[in-house]
């Protein structure tokens, strides 16, 4: 793929977002001096190798091609069309990196820091060129029926259904890209009551189930009616958007997991970058105005406790956008320590960097005073890897396979100390009670060689470390010695070994009743891996209060007139856990239903109300 040589304006929002000016292209840099010519670097993407090939002339870097990558669709190949311009236009390897791609972008500027070497160029010079941020001049305003600020999920299918119901639609979306934390989770949604559930030979689940499911996982924090309004409409929005070309991989299957007892979940064809890839493409197809690289920050009140609108702006101009109706849909407060409470503000996190509570902070400020609730919680899982401070990985995609082979779950003391196929909720308990509060995934070789494919991204780097920095890889030819480099106790580990392949080979889990049908291999030869897992997060459980017609209510208990709220800036619905599949059909659900409570307010008369 060639990059054009010019880039086409800056972007504005996050922090982490591109912003240049100043440097323009055509001005070479006085102290940089390059042996003419075009160079190769490869690199260590998100996914994998990443490719880059830089041309220079003697006095400035001509072009950059990204060759060869295999970077998320929407994600990390929004920092492949971007940055390699950014760099070109701005003389300097100190642009910042795409906000939502930040490892493909790093690789990138890594990738050009190498071809720079390679031309005799001074990286440290081109790290400290000064790339200035652009101030909007300009102001422009917008009148719509609707304006739906976020463009994640939930954004996304409202703007798609709010059209069909014959909507103006103004879609705001602070990020370079829709998508929000549907395009990066594993691609999992609850599709009770639909008639695909029913296809695939479930027909006895009900809304009373799921519902008493949910209360089960969330502590009874649940909201009823909120649970209860998901239920009622999740299996009709999942035929829907299986309709309108948002597909599921029927051929997969529904899901067996402990936190259900019926099987409801199923996966979106090609994951959650496939989904959102598909609610992307019907956005475009419906006449949905479309702001990207805008960040809203302030909702317009009515003088009346009602709000009317919303201010954002973009890296040239400020937007008044007045509208009958805008709906938050902003996502979570995650990737902001201000807003996260108790042992949250801890915990690792893995999800977007867009979901910094904008909605929650622009909704409760002074003259809005809307209420929220539970905002100490978040849904932690047990199974992430600390790549950076703070920072996660998840490794479900390679744990859900390594379970049918012959991996185990123990703790630095080399014990086992719970039935690996357990609910999330359980296994999360069981982890915060261990020492350091984690576990370690123990692997033979087979197994590994299984999960090392399915997890989803380059692990080499991790394994060289060999438990030396985070996160942790211990490896051995021996049980024992991939515990000494992981840190855990060796001889207690042998052990543990010895007694579940026992197991195994009665076909009876006596400590803690692992299914037959999950041992079916003993731990078997070496070389023996152990992998660290630790508690992560993406999604945060708290946020806005709402009623069953998506009304944001304010702190006295009535209704903010013309304010709405879907997605995970609701608080509420899941109590204080969400099983898995849980939030991408909540996205979805609220979404479709915030649109229809809004048009029948505007008095929208459409055919599509009926449908």
């Amino acid at each position: 793929m060639k990059m054009r040589k010019g880039f086409l304006g800056c972007l504005t929002g996050l922090a982490a977002v591109v912003c240049l000016s100043g440097v323009s292209m055509a001005e070479a840099l006085p102290s940089a001096e390059y042996t003419a010519g075009t160079y190769e670097a490869t690199v260590a993407g998100r996914n994998g190798d990443l490719t880059v090939e830089v041309t220079f002339g003697d006095d400035m870097i001509e072009d950059i091609v990204i060759k060869d990558h295999v970077e998320t669709d929407g994600v990390g190949t929004n920092a492949i069309d971007i940055l390699p311009g950014a760099i070109v236009d701005a003389q300097s390897l100190g642009v910042e990196a795409v906000a939502g791609a930040t490892v493909t972008s790093e690789a990138i500027i890594e990738a050009v820091a190498d071809c720079v070497e390679q031309a005799g160029g001074d990286v440290e010079y081109l790290k400290n060129v000064e790339v200035e941020e652009a101030v909007p001049t300009q102001e422009q305003t917008i009148d719509t029926d609707l304006v739906i600020v976020g463009g994640g999920g939930s954004g996304m299918t409202a703007a798609i259904r709010a059209s069909e119901l014959g909507l103006d639609v103004t879609l705001v979306e602070k990020m370079p890209f829709m998508g929000g934390a549907i395009s990066i989770s594993g691609g999992n949604q609850v599709v009770m009551g639909s008639q695909m559930q029913k296809d695939l030979g479930v027909t006895d689940d009900s809304v009373e189930s799921m519902v008493e499911d949910f209360m089960a996982n969330g502590a009874n924090l649940n909201v009823p009616e909120l649970i209860t309004l998901y239920a009622e409409n999740v299996g009709e929005t999942s035929d829907w958007l299986q309709e309108e070309g948002v597909t599921f991989n029927l051929e997969g299957g529904l899901h067996k997991l402990a936190e259900y007892s019926h099987d409801r979940e199923l996966a979106y064809t090609g994951s959650g970058a496939g989904a959102a890839e598909a609610m992307r493409g019907l956005v475009a197809e419906k006449d949905v105005n479309v702001l990207l690289n805008t960040r809203a920050t302030e909702l317009i009140s009515d003088g009346n406790g009602g709000v009317s609108g919303v201010i954002a702006n973009d890296d040239t101009t400020v937007y008044t956008i007045n509208a009958d109706a805008v709906l938050l849909a902003t996502g979570g407060y995650g990737y902001n320590k201000d807003l996260l409470e108790g042992d949250m503000k801890n915990a690792l996190y893995y999800g977007p960097v867009s979901s910094t509570g904008d909605g929650l902070i622009m909704a409760t400020a002074e003259g809005i005073n809307a209420d929220t609730r539970l905002l100490e919680y978040g849904k932690r899982y047990p199974n992430g890897i600390e790549v950076s401070e703070g920072i996660a990985k998840s490794t479900i995609n390679g744990n859900i396979p390594a379970w049918t082979k012959s991996a185990i779950l123990v703790n630095k003391e080399g014990e086992r100390v719970v039935n690996e196929k357990a609910s999330n909720r359980t296994i999360l308990e069981t982890e915060l009670q261990q020492t350091g509060q984690e576990l370690f995934l123990v692997m033979d070789q087979e197994t590994f060689d299984v999960w090392k494919d399915a997890v989803g991204y380059d692990v080499q780097e991790y394994l060289d470390a060999n438990g030396t920095q985070i996160p942790v890889f211990g490896h051995g030819d021996t049980i024992e010695d991939a515990a000494a480099a992981a840190g855990v106790d060796g001889e207690a580990l042998a052990k543990t070994v010895e007694t579940y392949n026992s197991y195994v080979e009665a076909g009876e889990d006596a400590d803690f009743g692992r299914s037959a049908d999950y041992m079916t291999m003993p731990i078997g030869d070496g070389p023996y891996y152990l992998v660290e897992q630790k508690p992560r997060f993406a999604t945060t459980m708290g946020g806005l209060v709402i009623d069953t017609d998506l009304h944001v209510i304010n702190t006295d208990g009535e209704v903010i007139n013309g304010l709405y709220a879907s997605g995970e800036v609701v608080g509420g619905v899941m109590g204080d856990d969400s099983p898995s599949g849980a939030n991408n059909g909540w996205a979805v659900t609220s979404g479709k239903l915030a649109a229809q409570s809004i048009a029948e307010d505007l008095g929208a008369e459409n055919e599509a109300m009926t449908e």
